[in-house]
């Protein structure tokens, strides 16, 4: 998905125990409703995650589908994660996967990748819902100019703790006594818990940055309810639990290692030097970039006009 330039929305001070609350920026594509939670005014990385958006819920009909074209890649891990529908990932490695509810999907982009993310033809033929979130993981400096990779894992494969009304499924890294098989390239937790009413679930205390996403239900922290639709970024070391509401609740957690200096974001790039990320626009306008093998005849443009943005490791 590639980056919105809507004005972030108002949110009210936070609760003691929390640093931030950031209630997502909505856009329509297509008829298709995103929500942006990162980068934000507020706050423009947890951890190494530096952009998280909220594909959906919604309903495409017989015919229709995603496609979203062919486009470039550096500095950074695409991580897509679906609760409902499906998505053919296709990339310039050659990769061509389906991606399912619970499954992962992690493509490093590193010094360059192009990929694709539409719906098979074979799944227009009917009326699909579509429901997940895709997110980005900055690369620590050392690791930005390494070779592209991609990497997919079969819901059976990650790590599941079912205990005390707290069913939660480990995406990525380690949290919670639990380590997921991808390989990363910093420390960091991602992680999918389904809450029963009532139950509370601990946020991991070997992480200095930590967030979570309320994707569904409500939730209490220090006192405070938050409802679907908002991500809760915690103060360091701050030993805290949420509670689901009456209706349970389903959360993303995410966070980890603070990043070894602010970030740069252009478009779909992302770099630590302004200099790096003008390179990647030169050679996606000139076409130095790889082609998506199968997807060749398509492509998105390189925007003009936008604004190039300084995503710092701290608040502003």
């Amino acid at each position: 998905m590639s980056t919105l330039d809507e004005t972030d929305p108002h949110c009210p001070p936070p609760p003691p125990g929390i640093e931030t609350v950031i209630i997502p920026r909505a856009h329509d594509v297509g008829g298709f409703e995103v929500r942006r939670a990162l980068p934000a005014r507020e706050r423009q990385l947890v951890g190494p995650f530096i952009f998280f958006d909220q594909m959906g819920p919604g309903e495409f009909l017989s015919g229709q589908g995603l496609d979203v074209r062919p486009h470039p890649h550096i500095g950074l891990s695409t991580v897509t994660y679906l609760f409902e529908g499906e998505i053919l990932h296709r990339d310039s490695l050659g990769s061509q996967q389906p991606i399912r509810p619970g499954e992962l999907n992690w493509m490093t982009a590193g010094r360059g990748i192009v990929h694709s993310e539409r719906t098979d033809a074979a799944q227009r033929d009917h009326t699909r819902r579509m429901f997940g979130i895709q997110s980005w993981v900055a690369l620590p400096k050392d690791a930005e100019e390494t070779a592209p990779t991609f990497t997919h894992h079969a819901a059976e494969a990650l790590p599941v703790v079912d205990d005390q009304g707290v069913r939660m499924r480990l995406i990525a890294g380690e949290g919670w006594g639990l380590r997921a098989p991808v390989e990363v390239s910093s420390p960091l937790f991602y992680a999918d818990a389904v809450l029963a009413p009532g139950a509370r679930l601990p946020l991991p205390d070997r992480h200095e940055e930590r967030g979570a996403y309320v994707v569904q239900g409500g939730v209490t922290v220090a006192d405070t309810v938050f409802e679907a639709g908002r991500m809760l970024v915690f103060r360091p070391g701050d030993a805290l639990a949420i509670t689901a509401g009456p209706q349970g609740a389903r959360l993303l957690m995410l966070g980890g290692a603070v990043m070894d200096g602010p970030r740069y974001l252009h478009w779909n790039f992302v770099a630590s030097s302004r200099e790096r990320l003008e390179q990647a626009k030169a050679d996606w306008k000139a076409g130095r970039f790889a082609k998506v093998p199968g997807d060749e005849a398509e492509f998105i443009p390189l925007p003009e006009g936008r604004i190039t943005v300084k995503a710092e490791t701290r608040p502003a």
